[in-house]
């Protein structure tokens, strides 16, 4: 059966806005939790920070304060390796943070599905807040914002945007089609491409240029968590293809699609 032209063309030239649900979800969240707690008093603002912020020294103890207690206790430790992230300093950090996960988090969500995209998502985010702990241990200094979890699908992208299949093949000389067979997204693969290789050395060199400085871009000086940012980017790439499994098509052709698909025969939509 051959497929009418305006159907192969619906298929193949997605709508310009298609923000995938899970990602609108969380845009939506951390735009509604930072409006609702911007507008506590200083001191509920603090005891949220306290309490779902992540603290180095909630994990590590605080030198030369060895009766220091945080609330929640060993499942606070756990809860705050999450829900640090949906905390945000001002409407600055939340409204970038939501521009970069609509950027970034909508291709990886399409590829791998929601539930997948959400452990990816918060896996990142957690791997992120470790490494942050790790490297300042004992400190009192909060960490809040969804930046390092954002930086995982900004590593999770790079292993497939560059493919031939993916939506910045084309930069490879390779015209871009939805409905090619999907190319599996190897870090092998990841780390011998210049593309993915130029866009990670970019993107760590601007965190350690700005990061342990403050001072951004903008020329505004603030805190930069870019030990987390680090860790969520490096989690993302190197584990992606935990989340994105490689399977063969029925027909034994590549790609993670049907034989109907791959050769054009596909039931209509």
């Amino acid at each position: 059966m051959t497929i009418p032209p305006e159907v192969y063309a619906r298929r193949t030239n997605p709508p310009a806005f298609n923000v995938p649900g899970v990602v609108l979800a969380l845009v939506v969240a951390v735009l509604v939790i930072y409006g609702v707690v911007s507008n506590l008093s200083d001191a509920a603002q603090s005891e949220i920070i306290v309490l779902f912020g992540l603290f180095p020294g909630r994990f590590t103890g605080v030198p030369g304060h060895p009766d220091l207690v945080f609330p929640g206790g060993f499942a606070g430790e756990l809860f705050s390796l999450i829900s640090y992230t949906f905390l945000h300093g001002s409407w600055t950090h939340v409204i970038v943070n939501s521009v970069w996960l609509l950027a970034f988090g909508s291709p990886v969500a399409r590829r791998i599905g929601t539930l997948r995209f959400l452990l990816f998502y918060f896996a990142c985010g957690i791997v992120g807040a470790l490494l942050h702990v790790w490297l300042n241990a004992g400190s009192l200094v909060p960490v809040i914002g969804a930046s390092a979890a954002i930086s995982g699908m900004m590593g999770g992208a790079a292993r497939f945007v560059f493919l031939a299949d993916g939506p910045l093949g084309g930069l490879g000389g390779a015209a871009y089609s939805s409905s090619a067979p999907r190319a599996q997204a190897s870090i092998g693969r990841a780390l011998t491409d210049r593309r993915v290789l130029i866009f990670a050395g970019v993107w760590i060199g601007l965190n350690f240029l700005f990061g342990p400085t403050g001072i951004t871009p903008t020329g505004e000086n603030v805190s930069v968590a870019w030990e987390a940012h680090l860790g969520g980017f490096l989690a993302g790439l190197f584990f992606f293809g935990l989340f994105d499994p490689y399977r063969t098509s029925p027909s034994g052709g590549p790609g993670n699609v049907g034989y109907g698909e791959w050769s054009g025969r596909n039931k209509l939509p």
